[in-house]
This record gives C-alpha cells, structure tokens and sequence, in this order.
C-alpha cells in the first residue's frame, strides 16, 4: 500500500511474532498480565508504552496472543482508556508543535505544508473516530485550544 503523503511505498519497520500461539515459556497467567497492564496505565502510560514495556522488561511477546484481546480493549473494559485515542493525541501534539514553530518562522513554507498534512489527518481521523463512536460526536478540533493536549 502506497504512503499516505508521498509516492512512495513500502512495509511498516515491525513484524509480528510468527505462530500465533501462546508460548509455552511464558511465566505470567493471564490475570497477571492485566493487573501489570492496568498499573501501567495508571502510572500514565500509553498503550504502545505498555506494549513495549511488557515486551522488554515481562517478556510478553504479544498480548494479543495470550489474552486474546489488545492492550486498548483491556483498558476499554477497566473503564480506563484515555479519552482521545492516542494516534490522534499524537497527531495534535505535532500540529501544536508546528504551529508554535510557524509563529518563530512565519516563512517556512514546508512547515506550513506539514501543518495542513498533519491537520487533514487529524480530520480523517476524527471522522472515523467518531463514526466508530470511539470520540463523542460534538468533538471538534481547535487549533486554538489544542495546546491543552501539550501537557
């Protein structure tokens, strides 16, 4: 599939592990795994954090395969998932960025394109996210007031 603002094409850098079974030297039960899960995010982190987290420090190679749901659908059911989607949180925190950097430099025009790249994006993602009925429907991007999504 071709990439989203350029002519190019290619892979994603990350590759899932190869049988989709448990395995069998993994240590930790199930409910074990949601409780490091649900303390992670406590302590404020992300979902991605949290994957990389029980990847590297648990051992836990996949959630997905041992839980049979992902990192976010546990959050969902623990009532504790953050209430903007954390691709489109992310996306924000870029365009505020930008923003703050075009008011420095109010002639750099690759910015200024990168600043209406990222904000389409957020639009299709807002779209979808409220299509879904993952964001409430009145939700609105502002760029005026997205600098709250800095903190």
């Amino acid at each position: 599939m071709a990439r989203m603002h350029s002519r190019k094409k290619g892979k994603s850098g990350s590759t899932k592990p190869t049988s989709p079974v448990k395995p069998s030297w993994l240590r930790h039960s199930e409910q074990e795994i949601e409780l490091i899960i649900t303390k992670l995010s406590k302590e404020g982190k992300s979902p991605s954090q949290i994957g990389v987290i029980l990847r590297d420090i648990y051992g836990i190679p996949y959630v997905g395969l041992v839980l049979k749901k992902s990192i976010t659908e546990v959050l969902a059911s623990k009532k504790i998932s953050a209430e903007i989607p954390e691709d489109l949180l992310a996306l924000v925190r870029k365009a505020v960025l930008v923003r703050k950097h075009m008011d420095k430099n109010s002639h750099d025009m690759t910015a200024k394109r990168g600043l209406q790249l990222t904000e389409s994006k957020i639009q299709r993602l807002t779209k979808y996210y409220r299509r879904i009925s993952r964001l409430a429907q009145e939700w609105k991007y502002d760029p005026a007031t997205a600098t709250m999504y800095l903190e």
